[in-house]
């Protein structure tokens, strides 16, 4: 599941964002809504969680550009604005929930996976993704090889769907540390390879087939045996 958030609050932005990738998401964030614009439009999320009230551009006036342009992402609004009148503008303006602040992070989990069920057919972002005898559910958080449970931690999960999700293609090393990791330059360590090896240790190593594999010079690929 890959996630904009759009919100100006730092510290709240930070503890979402945190809470968020604990459950396995991918998360980007942007702090003001020019920013978050571009972002949303020049990229394929599964939701955006947009704050009302933002510097440069407010949340409303970026759902409805979105919405004006054919973006169909789903949109939680987040505002401390919560009278009826406030909610009914928020949806009639394009977002799909509206959640007033305070709230607690669990509701906000549990109105984002709202949010992907409902999702119009033939716009429902993937939840499950099965490369031979592996599968992987994002809402359940279960990987299954051959009907055999397999446990990963957060990060292993949020690898093993990057990889899932970009199956029979190879996976470079940035393309994973950007994504899986959110770094945008290369720390020069071996947390890749570390975590390649403990994934592949889980998935592949009681099983005859191995899926993932490491194309030398490249990067991986998880793909049929």
């Amino acid at each position: 599941m890959r996630v904009l958030i759009i919100e100006d609050d730092e510290q709240l932005a930070a503890y979402l964002t945190k809470a968020l990738r604990e459950i396995g998401a991918t998360v980007d964030h942007a702090a003001d809504g020019r920013e978050g614009l571009l972002l949303a439009a020049g990229n394929d999320y599964d939701a955006l969680v947009i704050d009302r009230m933002l510097p440069s551009l407010e949340g409303l006036s970026i759902v409805r550009t979105l919405r004006a342009s054919g973006n169909k992402t789903p949109v939680l609004i987040l505002s401390a604005l919560g009278e009826v009148d406030d909610r009914v503008e928020g949806l009639r303006a394009g977002g799909d929930d509206y959640l007033v602040k305070p709230f607690a992070f669990s509701e906000l989990h549990a109105r984002i996976e709202a949010l992907l069920r409902r999702a119009a057919p033939g716009d429902v972002p993937e939840t499950h993704f099965k490369v031979a005898d592996l599968e992987l559910d994002l809402l359940t958080r279960e990987v299954i090889r051959d009907g055999k449970k397999i446990p990963l931690q957060p990060r292993e999960f949020r690898l093993l769907e990057y990889l899932m999700r970009h199956a029979d293609q190879v996976v470079t090393r940035t393309m994973l540390l950007e994504h899986v990791w959110d770094y945008h330059f290369d720390p020069q360590t071996n947390v890749i390879d570390v975590h390649i090896s403990r994934l592949r240790g889980k998935i592949d190593r009681d099983f005859d087939q191995p899926l993932l594999h490491t194309v030398r010079g490249a990067g991986y690929m998880i793909r049929e045996p």
